[in-house]
Parts: C-alpha cells; structure tokens; sequence
C-alpha cells in the first residue's frame, strides 16, 4: 500500500482540458470567402482543436446542436466607453462626471460589460474613460479573474488631450472651481511623454489622443477643425506609445486631424466623420486602420445640430459616398461603435453592420470587420476573430443567414467565450 502512496505523488494526475463539439449549421469562420457547410468545430480548454467534418463527430461527444443557425467568430467592437452611458447633450456628460462617483460608475460599467457579451462581443476596445481615472483596468480585471462577466478587454485608461481643449469646460462654470476633466490634460511635449508613461504604468494597453476640434465647413465645401497638439507634442506621445509596444489611436475627424494623427504614427483614425481620399491613400499606405463608429454618429448628429453643432449633421449626410470610397480604396476598416456614447441598454452595437452594409460593403466584409479586420487591428491575428485551430474558442450563433440579411447579427443567441459557454 506504500509503494502505491509512494507511486500516486510521484506520478500525479493529470487533468484533460473538457472537450466540447458544436454540429453548426453554416460555418463563417472570419477567413473564408464564403459561408461553410456541415461543419463542427472541436474546442479543448479555452482553444479550437479542430475544424471537423459531421460525420467525425465521434457518437460519445459532447455535442451542442447548433445545425439550425449561423455560427461566426465572437465579435470585436475595437471603439467603446464602458464608463459612459450615453452623452447627446453636455447636460447628459456633465451629470455622469459630476453627480455619478467612479465606484458608481464602475458599477454601471459592469452592467454595460454584461450586455456587451451578451450580445456576442468577447472582446472590446475601450478607448478612454471620460474622468473615471484607471477604472477600466479595474474592469479588465474583474473580468479577467472571473468576478463579473464580459468581454476581453484592451484598455486607453484616460486619454490625452491638451490644456482647455475638452469637457468639462472650464468657461461653463465658476474660474473658482477646479473642474474635472474626461481625459488627462497636457501642455508641452514633456507633459505628453510622462502622461504616456504614466497611463502605460496603471495598465494602458493603448494610448488615446483627440487629434482635433472645433469642426466647420469650408466655402469649397470641405471640413477644416483645429489640431489639439504642436508638432512636438503629438510626436512626443506617438514616440513614447511606440517605445513602449503600445499602439496609438487618434480621434480625428476632419484631415486636418487625421493626417497629422498618422503622420506622426497612429494605428488607428476614431470617426474620421469627414475623411479625405488623401487620408484614405495615406491609411493605406501605413497599413492603419479606420474605425467610424456610424451608430454613435447617427444617434447624436441630429440632436448635437439642434443644438447648435451644424456640422456633426453635415458629415454625418456626407459620410456614405466617403465611406463606400474607402472600401474601393482597401482601406482597413475596423468595426466600432462607440457604445457609451449612446446608451447602453437602448441600442445594440451590432447596428454597425447594417449601416456598412448600406454604406458599400458586402455582408461578409461587414463580419470580417468585426472579426479578423479588428483582430488585425488588435495585433491579435490567429488567436481573436477566426474560428480555426489554435484561437481562441470565442464563438457565437445567430439565428438566420446574415449574409442574406445582415440584420440576423442583431439576435446573438448562443456565446461562448474562452470555451465556457455564456448564452445558451
């Protein structure tokens, strides 16, 4: 009996990863042209085996009958604002980054998290908080260990804009008062290098600068704003974010905004409402992405024009043409909402696809730009946005064909993310 005590700590046991087999109905792994057939895809652990054929599925598996529906990669969202929950209005900011503490608010954020994975987004970008500080890499965190559910999460943390270029403004209330700010303010390009250093040492994976502001129409029709940052600055934060092996993404609307932005290295052009074909050629060339948020920008144009900003409305009648050129360009177009920016509970990130498919692109490009397109933006290649052997076993299911009818991507009814089933 000894020797066998002795034989059992030697040789311990070793714990086999479950394995789980989805029998899907049509396969759009992120890759292919087109949609697969008779398809099942084997996940071991937190991975995909293998891509089988149904009659491989041995007759003792464990098997989730997913034949009826579409089965795709889990959705990535590479532009949200988990702190937020909708911002029409200054009135509607202000509230949230005055009355709402940041506990509360991070209360919310795990809220909007749930709703975000409910609804097959497994990963999201967060580009900046609006005043929480740090607490989106309290959210990743949370996530990451288990304690709330929700997507895999690449966070900006502050976001870097320079001195009274942002709200709160200071002009709205009394000079006595020092007012909070969405983002960190700097002044100087030593003041952007240590804002960068220090956002990367609370747990950036990603830096977030606003390129631009104060957006007008010119006399020859085109869209003129006025960049935030000098020469220096902006280079200095680009430089800074290279260094460190993180990637840069810029809010720029108009080209004054944006090609200063990739001039100086951003990854990633946020909205680029009224963007340019010299911007197009120029994202091509340096292999960056366009991330334009359409939802976010058809659900506050109107009423932001209302109000007195005219020409948020303007680019928004506008942005079809510019963004059915971009696509005959081959411009990298990634999906993005901007969730925050509208509320959370009242409109689902997945009306993006509607609005690419309308605007020029295929169905299946319009999938692709939430799958493989944003893992690509993510440096995520292999592992995020494809059903194949080796990634990550983040997969969902609609009901209905989506490249038939792309709205189909709205009724997520079964998500799976890291292998352990999420919806069902």
């Amino acid at each position: 009996m000894k020797k066998l005590l002795v034989l059992f700590f030697l040789f311990p046991v070793v714990l086999m990863a479950q394995t789980t087999i989805l029998k899907c109905g049509n396969l759009i792994d992120g890759k292919s042209a087109q949609a697969l057939g008779k398809k099942a895809v084997v996940v071991e652990g937190k991975l995909i085996r293998e891509i089988i054929e149904w009659d491989k599925i041995p007759a003792n598996a464990n098997v989730i009958d997913l034949s009826s529906k579409t089965v795709l990669p889990g959705l990535i969202d590479c532009h949200t604002h988990v702190l937020l929950q909708g911002d029409i209005t200054a009135e509607e900011y202000n509230a949230q980054v005055l009355k709402e503490s940041i506990p509360y608010r991070t209360l919310r954020a795990s809220v909007a998290c749930k709703i975000a994975l409910m609804n097959g987004f497994t990963t999201m970008r967060d580009v900046e908080t609006e005043g929480a500080m740090y607490a989106d890499v309290d959210v990743k965190k949370a996530i990451n260990n288990g304690i709330i559910p929700g997507p895999r999460m690449y966070v900006a943390t502050r976001g870097i804009n320079t001195y009274g270029h942002y709200p709160i403004s200071n002009g709205e209330y009394s000079w006595e008062l020092h007012m909070p700010k969405g983002i960190q303010e700097v002044n100087g390009a030593d003041e952007a290098r240590k804002a960068v250093r220090e956002q990367i040492s609370y747990g950036a994976d990603w830096i977030k600068i606003y390129a631009d502001r104060s957006y007008y129409k010119k006399n020859d029709g085109t869209f003129g704003s006025i960049p935030n940052f000098t020469q220096e600055e902006i280079s200095a934060v680009a430089e800074e974010t290279i260094k460190s092996r993180k990637m840069l993404a810029a809010h720029a609307i108009t080209p004054d905004g944006i090609l200063y932005a990739l001039k100086a290295g951003a990854r990633t052009i946020e909205h680029g409402t009224a963007i340019s074909e010299e911007c197009m050629d120029l994202l091509v060339q340096k292999g960056a992405f366009w991330v334009p948020t359409i939802t976010v920008i058809d659900y506050v144009a109107e009423g932001r024009a209302k109000l007195g900003a005219v020409s948020y409305f303007q680019m928004y009648q506008e942005l079809q043409p510019r963004f059915k050129k971009a696509v005959q360009k081959g411009v990298k177009i990634a999906f993005g909402t901007d969730a925050g920016g509208f509320d959370w509970q009242k409109l689902p990130q997945s009306r993006e696809f509607s609005f690419y498919v309308k605007y020029g692109m295929t169905p299946m490009q319009a999938i692709q730009s939430a799958t493989t397109v944003a893992a690509d933006l993510l440096d995520k290649a292999g592992q995020l946005g494809e059903i194949t052997k080796g990634a990550f076993a983040d997969i969902i299911a609609v009901d209905g064909d989506p490249l038939q009818k792309i709205e189909a991507m709205e009724k997520v009814i079964f998500v799976m993310k890291d292998g352990k089933i999420e919806k069902q």
